[in-house]
């Protein structure tokens, strides 16, 4: 009997080496940047969670506020993750060919870069604030508006400090150092949810209490990330002066896979907002539902949501190695452990729908339609969400930006936008027509890069 739990694990062992191990690395160091990684997506998605059931409890004008504004947020901040993202590549990269020196320029130019790119984009949304409600969501009641209007000028003024600390973050992970974005994530998430509580629960400030929260939060998160790099970190050996100045050929570089995939979120989040508007003209209830729906549907994408910011890592270090056949075999690997995590997700958290939903306060009548909407997603997650966003981030990570922010941009615009319209409006199938459009369109787009991954264009970029 004593030998079962032995071959168990044996064979365990021998999976994971078969699956997970390589000559770039072997399954422990994948596990040892993946776990942080899960945890912090896991906080992540729960904070947001306990977020939206307590501004849920000041009324759906409120929810259905933040929920609008949300999706601007989302825009914009994807913006500079993109580039914090291209700074991750090329530190993962010169990772794994062994340049530490070009490692510690890498990390202090994307944390440079964003930063300012955050700032400007920041100052830009606070200023011009009206016509960009006005233009977006102009149909919506008078009190959401009311509500979205406080939440958007809060959201903007905390833009700089969430994008020091996403560049940050990004650099640790391309170091594979993910417990350090892990604490930052927990101290600034943590922090806001504790002054929602303060702010939002206790003195019923509602949207303006949340607005005041995510300011504190993030800023204290971003004091946190400037003063690990400058006084905590043994191997980057960052200055001050170093991260407001970036040499033009490391911001080329950085550039090289942060452009295209800014230009990617961008459209692709700007196709994400016009169905936002599209829904807006729905009515305050199809707000709710969908932003209900869209919170529910992060806690089924949490394992999967890991792998797509490990993979980064993994396949780039991979790549500055030029061992292509570890790339190959990581991504292979991540793709079906990914599917595999939706079916496990689902078998768990579909027969808890009715209290997970009732988190949220909705009103009776919108609670079948957000049920429809939680199963529909959770059978097409399955098959179709890691290859259409957990392999482009394995082919971007190789260098492959330019031809997958194309095609994400050209499936979102052709497919989950006009086809979201023509089902969700012309059809009348309402907010359950717009999400059937974006399953469609995930079908379409991992197609698409599983011919790419066959081929070979996608590992011949010379980036480092």
């Amino acid at each position: 009997m004593s030998l079962n739990p032995q071959l168990a694990k044996a064979r365990t062992l021998g999976l994971l080496d078969k699956h997970l191990s390589g000559a770039s690395m072997d399954y422990r160091k994948v596990i040892a940047l993946f776990f942080p990684i899960l945890i912090d997506q896991a906080f992540i998605v729960g904070l947001n969670l306990v977020n939206t059931s307590m501004i849920s409890s000041s009324g759906v004008a409120a929810i259905s506020a933040v929920s609008m504004i949300d999706s601007i947020n989302v825009f914009l901040i994807n913006v500079f993750v993109a580039v914090a993202t291209g700074g991750t590549v090329v530190v993962a990269q010169y990772k794994g060919s062994g340049n530490d020196a070009m490692v510690s320029r890498a990390a202090a130019g994307a944390v440079a870069s964003v930063s300012a790119l955050a700032l400007g984009i920041g100052l830009l949304l606070a200023m011009f604030h009206a016509p960009v409600l006005s233009v977006l969501f102009g149909s919506a009641s008078p009190d959401v508006i009311s509500n979205a209007k406080v939440y958007l000028i809060g959201s903007s003024t905390s833009y700089l400090g969430i994008g020091i600390v996403q560049a940050v973050s990004g650099a640790m992970r391309g170091i594979g150092k993910s417990r350090v974005s892990l604490a930052l994530s927990l101290i600034m998430n943590l922090l806001y949810v504790l002054l929602n509580v303060v702010f939002v629960q206790m003195l019923h400030m509602g949207v303006f209490g949340m607005a005041i929260a995510i300011n504190i939060a993030r800023y204290a998160g971003a004091l946190c990330a400037i003063y690990y790099v400058l006084r905590m970190d043994v191997a980057l050996h960052l200055r001050l002066k170093e991260l407001f100045y970036v040499p033009l050929s490391m911001f080329k570089k950085i550039m090289t896979i942060g452009l295209p995939f800014a230009a990617e979120q961008m459209f692709f989040n700007g196709g994400k907002m016009l169905t936002q508007v599209f829904i807006v003209g729905l009515g305050t209830n199809a707000i709710a539902t969908n932003a209900i729906g869209g919170t529910i549907a992060l806690v089924y994408q949490i394992p999967a949501g890991a792998m797509s910011l490990a993979i980064v890592t993994v396949v780039g270090q991979c790549i500055g190695g030029r061992n292509i056949e570890d790339a190959r075999k990581f991504i292979r690997s991540f793709l079906w452990i990914a599917s595999f995590s939706f079916v496990l997700m689902t078998a768990i958290l579909m027969p808890l729908f009715h209290p997970l939903a009732g988190i949220f306060h909705p009103p009776a009548e919108i609670v079948d339609d957000i049920f429809w909407l939680t199963l529909m997603n959770a059978v097409a997650q399955i098959p179709l969400w890691a290859v259409s966003f957990i392999l482009p981030a394995g082919l971007r990570a190789a260098g492959d930006a330019r031809f997958t922010s194309v095609t994400s941009m050209l499936s979102m615009w052709l497919f989950r936008v006009v086809l979201g319209y023509v089902l969700g409006i012309v059809f009348g199938l309402g907010v359950i027509g717009v999400w059937l459009a974006m399953n469609c369109e995930w079908g379409v787009r991992g197609a698409i890069f599983l011919w790419r991954f066959r081929g070979e264009k996608w590992y011949r970029h010379q980036l480092v």
